[in-house]
């Protein structure tokens, strides 16, 4: 079976770090940009962050930017979302979501939550900031 499997996500304490982990099972992450959203309850999805294989090239929402790090282990075949200073309103679950960028793709579902763009999600993993 082809998906994603996202892991990591726990209860922390506002001001420490999470590592969050998108592992890819039964395909392989070559050709394919890895985006991370996330949903708090009651709000709409957002953009967190990507990462493109093809290229090395990585994108930070204003949100998270200057406190978090995207990378890929092409050998595990997982991406990694370290976010640092956490705070109360990381508080969401987080998704992330694999498109393949060497046939023609939507760039700006990249940015933007559009599901049907997508050819996998995971099931989403729980973060919770809390003091």
């Amino acid at each position: 079976e082809t998906r994603l499997v996202e892991s990591g996500g726990g209860l922390v304490q506002p001001g420490s770090s999470l590592i969050l982990a998108c592992a890819a099972s039964g395909f392989a992450f070559d050709g394919f940009a890895v985006t991370w959203f996330r949903q708090a309850p009651g709000k709409a999805h957002e953009w967190v962050s990507y990462i493109n294989q093809s290229d090395g090239s990585t994108y930070f929402a204003d949100s998270v930017l200057g406190r978090s790090t995207i990378s890929i282990d092409s050998t595990r075949g997982t991406v990694f979302l370290q976010m640092n200073s956490l705070k109360p309103e990381d508080t969401a679950v987080y998704y992330c979501g694999a498109i393949y960028v060497r046939r023609p793709y939507s760039d700006y579902a990249l940015r933007v939550y559009m599901a049907t763009e997508y050819d996998y999600w995971g099931q989403g993993t729980q973060v919770t900031v809390s003091s």
